[in-house]
């Protein structure tokens, strides 16, 4: 019997499939019947006599009903009984029902462009791995940064690669966020680092140097300009904040890659490994570069070597200072050889060895002190001059100051502290605690309080707002050294009938970025500094102009010694007496933009005095005689000259200690 369904007689509703049931609780536009087929349809047949046995109905399927006599019809087919489908899907409709339209395709900008949607995927998917390769590939120091840094292998890469591929999700996860983290902080400590090779000349101390950067931000309002300034110091804060997060984007995106490509991935790490291997054992290089790189984790293990060693220079800095030679001796036998006379003790900002050996800057520089030297002795004085090593270079003057006055090694902001909260004697409060000086601080860089100043035994101090002048900045400086030296002399050293006095005077007109520079001008025309504004704007140079060219940075810079140097022998020889001994050097070397790489931290010190038998009690020191030092004139550490030079003029004369 053919089994054909009766177009009147619909079978009953198939019940929902589980995982469509939610989207066909709505009622639907028509109900689907399911044909048989299980069997090939038979040939029709004629319909069975009455009282034959009808056919026995399927398992599970509705008798079928009677149809009329009077003409054979084809029987009814059976119904199976509602099933759930063993597979989801659109079911064929009786001829009687329309048929549905078909859904239309997703229709977006990677469908109707698809070469421009792999372009952007592959590009953005190159993006990740540059910036993950530059993490870990980029030096901490700008002047070693080349291209053959960035064709290196990085050890740490291909470890992270290969943990991430065998992790599963949930703890891949959380390690690529941790590793975009840690890769982002990386990038933020070497920036630190360049910016502190830049300037001193040494990687960035974690832990003491975080004071710096206010430094820093003003160095850049002075050189560029508040707005510019301040725009700059927002996109690094900017920066700082976003490269965590695009680092852990990259990582998320490699990631995924190599997941979904996991055979590929495992064998490219694979190669990779054993490159590195072959390349570390034969140790491999491109133009003087290991081939092999694990810079990265070095970098990590030395910064957290500093950190820890930092924190135990704290306790050995003290055992340090608690030996003092000097501690203990009576007032009255200290610096017995200077009584009665003025010592003024002056601090020329950047007069590094580079301003004397540097060919560019070392023959007009030399022209210029012997110039010098020549008016000293015609005025009476006589010189000598010496080496002394600073800590630091590029900044941080008053670590130098500090070490210089103090007998102490002062390479960091924590020595600096701990050192201005103990009673070690400085060398300006020795002159203090004789009673036979007046001593006083002359420090026109100071625009805010400066509490330390007590510590080194200073009666009076003379800030940027007590010297009174009315002219404008000359870049970081505040004023000019010949306007200092006149406000010292008419505040202090001028006056009449004065007990002999001892004086730190910081001079600030060769401070960075040296530009623009003051000029000499007769000493008449200075008065209160006004006429500044017009000499600026005449002759003063563009910080931003002078900083494109290397070479006029050098320039500008010695022009700003060459300044600083006249201004104060000029003012020596036209103030100074018998009685006057000054002592004058500079605190540090310039930055590399001026030293080039690898400068040495010597400084040139000189000692003037009309009184020969100050530079007796010196004789033994090996100085040359002149404003400049020769250059096989022994070098010592600043932090060795307070004790030699108490020793000399103590009550057992000359000689060391």
């Amino acid at each position: 019997m053919s089994h054909i369904r009766s177009p009147q007689l619909p079978g009953p509703t198939p019940a929902p499939d589980d995982d469509t049931a939610l989207e066909d609780a709505a009622p639907p536009e028509r109900e689907a019947v399911t044909e048989t087929t299980a069997e090939a349809e038979e040939p029709e047949a004629e319909a069975e006599p009455e009282e034959l046995k009808p056919e026995e109905p399927e398992a599970g399927k509705p008798e079928p009903e009677a149809k009329p006599t009077s003409e054979p019809e084809p029987e009814a087919e059976s119904q199976p009984a509602p099933e759930p489908d063993p597979e989801p899907g659109p079911r064929p409709e009786p001829e009687s029902q329309p048929t549905p339209s078909p859904v239309a395709p997703p229709s977006g900008w990677r469908t109707r462009h698809p070469r421009a949607a792999r372009a952007v995927t592959w590009t953005v998917t190159g993006l990740a791995i540059a910036l993950v390769m530059f993490a870990l590939l980029v030096p901490n120091d700008m002047t070693n940064i080349e291209v053959g840094r960035f064709l290196r292998i990085p050890a740490e890469g291909i470890l992270v690669a290969a943990l991430l591929l065998v992790l599963p999700p949930r703890a891949r996860r959380v390690a690529v966020v941790v590793v975009g983290a840690v890769l982002g902080l990386l990038v933020i400590v070497k920036v630190l680092d360049m910016g502190s090779y830049w300037t001193l000349d040494r990687p960035f101390d974690l832990v003491l140097d975080w004071i710096l950067l206010d430094d820093a931000q003003s160095f850049m309002k002075d050189s560029l300009g508040g707005a510019a300034a301040q725009a700059a110091t927002v996109g690094v804060i900017a920066l700082v904040l976003a490269l965590p997060v695009l680092m852990t984007l990259a990582v998320v995106r490699i990631s995924r890659l190599m997941v979904r490509n996991r055979h590929t991935a495992s064998r490219t790490l694979l190669v990779l490994g054993t490159a590195w291997i072959t390349c570390s054992t034969l140790t491999l290089e491109v133009a003087d570069i290991p081939v092999a790189s694990h810079s990265a984790a070095t970098l990590v293990e030395n910064r957290i070597e500093a950190v820890s060693d930092g924190l135990k220079d704290g306790e050995a800095f003290e055992k340090q200072a608690a030996v003092d030679a000097f501690a203990d001796v009576p007032p009255d036998q200290l610096l017995t050889g200077l009584r009665g006379k003025d010592v003024l003790i002056t601090f020329i900002e950047s007069y590094g060895r580079s301003a004397i050996d540097d060919p560019q800057m070392g023959e007009p520089l030399g022209e210029t002190l012997a110039q010098k030297t020549k008016e000293l002795e015609q005025a009476g004085y006589a010189s000598q001059s010496g080496w002394l090593r600073s800590p630091i270079t590029g900044a941080g003057s008053w670590l130098g100051h500090s070490t210089f006055l103090s007998g102490l090694w002062i390479k960091n902001q924590s020595r600096y502290a701990n050192l201005v909260a103990s009673d070690r004697l400085t060398l300006t409060e020795a002159f203090r605690r004789t009673g036979a000086w007046r001593t006083v601080g002359i420090v026109p860089g100071t625009q805010k309080t400066w509490p330390e100043g007590k510590y080194f035994g200073l009666d009076h101090i003379y800030d940027s707002d007590q010297l009174g002048y009315q002219g404008p900045k000359f870049s970081w400086s505040t004023m000019p050294d010949q306007y200092t030296l006149k406000a010292f002399e008419e505040l202090e050293h001028g006056k009449k009938d004065r007990e002999p006095m001892m004086a730190e005077i910081i001079l600030t007109s060769s401070h960075n970025p040296w530009a623009p520079i003051p000029s000499t001008i007769p000493e008449e025309r200075i008065g209160d500094g006004s006429v500044y504004h017009s000499l600026q704007k005449a002759e003063g140079k563009d910080p931003k102009e002078v900083w494109k060219d290397p070479s006029n940075v050098r320039d500008e810079y010695r022009k700003s010694i060459q300044y600083s140097v006249t201004s104060l022998v000029d003012y020596v020889a036209k103030y100074g007496s018998k009685d006057t001994v000054l002592i004058f050097l500079g605190d540090h070397q310039p930055n590399k933009t001026v030293t080039g790489d690898n400068p040495s931290h010597d400084v040139p010190v000189s000692i003037v005095a009309q009184d020969p038998e100050v530079l007796e009690k010196i004789a033994d020191w090996g100085w040359t005689d002149g404003l400049k030092p020769a250059d096989d004139t022994p070098v010592w550490r600043m932090d060795k000259f307070r004790d030699r030079f108490m020793t000399a003029f103590g009550p057992q004369g000359a000689g060391n200690p």
